[in-house]
């Protein structure tokens, strides 16, 4: 991971870091979920993150980025932390040898009343070895700098263009930058790792995480947080908190400073399974100060699927199984589901031995494929009665689509055959409005091969 020491740092960096008849749907039925909310969440973490307050830029050239603050040197400089993550389909390779190169641009820009007070420009390139590594959609760069800049209100705008194409993306927002004097909170800053420094005159070894995203079942989610002035007896004392339906704190802990004095580092570390899933806002406060230093943070399902809340989380899993367990976490209180949603993950996971869950994995990737192909109407696709089919069962082998003839008696069909499970399952449009509803043969038909999926026989 190459550093650049000087007035600025920066790191870029790849990251090793889814007849009819009103016939009830499997699974318990909690209050129908707002589909236009809660699917594109789970399918668009641009949304989630937008509501965290992070930086947001689109296509064609999509980033994440956050603006943290540390002191500086002075009581009238600032370092703002940029920190920007992308993934590497966003770039274009080109092969150079025995690799792959995306060479990119970032501009950062801070204005005040439309006047530049600070800019930095910087070409950066991300090599990889294989050709599939350059189609990664997980966060795979992370780029960060350090950019002194005075106390006040300020505009920041963040560009990234990428020099193999012509594909470019901008953000624009405000900030209000500290200013550090006596005493204080920088920021809570969320990082992948981190370590002490000495001296404001000095900058912190450390890697910002811009997504301040967490996947559950990895080891730690870890803040930097410095603390000027204090006493070495001081108290930091950090709290989590969900947001919906009110705000409620769900976890905390204490640590002690330690060496007091101008400058205190401390390097927080947090188990994802302590914490419930979702958006979570960590606080942080120091025994005998006023200052508060506060971060938005996402406990996810992996790197691809995140909701924003828990209850979204229990409505999307209403086709997974296990129903009397997703009903008793949908009745805990916040402080109980950290516990019973541990206790769901271990005992559903296929394979314990990696940080991911390949089932819900396989689910959400399900989810994701029925609500593209078969929204009817005014109803999402994965509440459609083919969307609850291919997630339970997966993709027939077989499909026979007479939707468009209509001279078999004017009957608008479609047949799915699953044929490791000898059931044949039809799907008919009696109104004419493209509404497929399993007839009632193939209703019971698919409870049968649903459950003794659901047994293992």
């Amino acid at each position: 991971m190459p550093r650049h020491w000087g007035r600025y740092w920066l790191v870029a960096a790849a990251l090793g870091l889814g007849s009819c008849g009103p016939w009830q749907r499997v699974g318990s039925e909690p209050p129908p979920p707002d589909a236009s909310t809660y699917v594109p969440r789970l399918f668009d973490l641009t949304v989630v993150y937008r509501d965290m307050g992070l930086l947001i830029a689109e296509k064609p050239l999509p980033f994440v980025a956050s603006v943290r603050f540390l002191a500086g040197p002075s009581p009238d400089v600032t370092m703002a932390l940029v920190g920007l993550s992308l993934t590497n389909r966003a770039l274009s390779f080109r092969r150079a040898g025995s690799v792959f190169e995306a060479p990119y641009r970032v501009e950062i820009a801070f204005r005040r009343d439309g006047r530049i007070i600070e800019r930095h420009a910087e070409d950066q390139v991300v090599r990889v070895e294989r050709f599939p590594e350059t189609q990664r959609a997980d966060e795979s760069v992370v780029y960060q700098q350090f950019v002194p800049v005075p106390p006040g209100d300020l505009e920041v705008t963040i560009s990234v263009r990428d020099q193999n194409g012509t594909n470019y993306g901008q953000v624009e927002g405000q900030v209000v930058v500290p200013g550090f004097a006596q005493s204080g909170l920088s920021s809570l800053v969320p990082a992948y790792r981190a370590a002490k420094r000495s001296a404001t005159t000095e900058l912190p070894d450390l890697v910002v995480n811009p997504r301040a995203t967490v996947p559950y079942g990895t080891d730690s989610l870890q803040f930097f947080l410095e603390v000027y002035g204090s006493a070495p007896e001081a108290v930091v004392t950090v709290r989590a908190f969900v947001r919906a339906p009110a705000l409620t704190e769900v976890w905390q802990d204490s640590v002690t400073v330690g060496q007091g004095g101008p400058l205190a580092s401390l390097l927080l570390a947090v188990r994802p399974e302590l914490l419930p899933m979702g958006e979570l806002v960590f606080e942080a406060t120091v025994s005998g100060g006023r200052d508060t230093a506060t971060t938005a943070i996402l406990v996810a399902f992996s790197e691809q699927w995140a909701v924003a809340n828990f209850d979204e989380t229990l409505s999307l899993l209403r086709y997974f199984g296990k129903d009397e367990v997703i009903a008793q976490l949908r009745d805990a209180t916040p402080a109980e589901r950290p516990a019973l949603w541990r206790a769901f993950w271990r005992a559903t996971d296929p394979n314990p031995s990696t940080p991911d869950h390949e089932a819900l994995e396989i689910y959400f990737a399900r989810v994701q494929e029925a609500n593209e192909r078969f929204r009817e109407s005014a109803e999402s696709g994965w509440l459609t009665d083919r969307g609850e089919v291919l997630i339970t069962l997966g993709p027939p082998d077989e499909i026979f689509d007479s939707s468009s003839d209509l001279q078999d008696r004017g009957v608008r069909l479609i047949r799915w055959v699953f044929t490791s499970d000898r059931v044949t399952l039809d799907f008919v449009d009696d109104t004419g409005f493209g509404q497929f509803l399993l007839t009632q043969r193939s209703r019971a038909d698919y409870m049968i091969a649903l459950n003794r999926l659901r047994r293992g026989t």
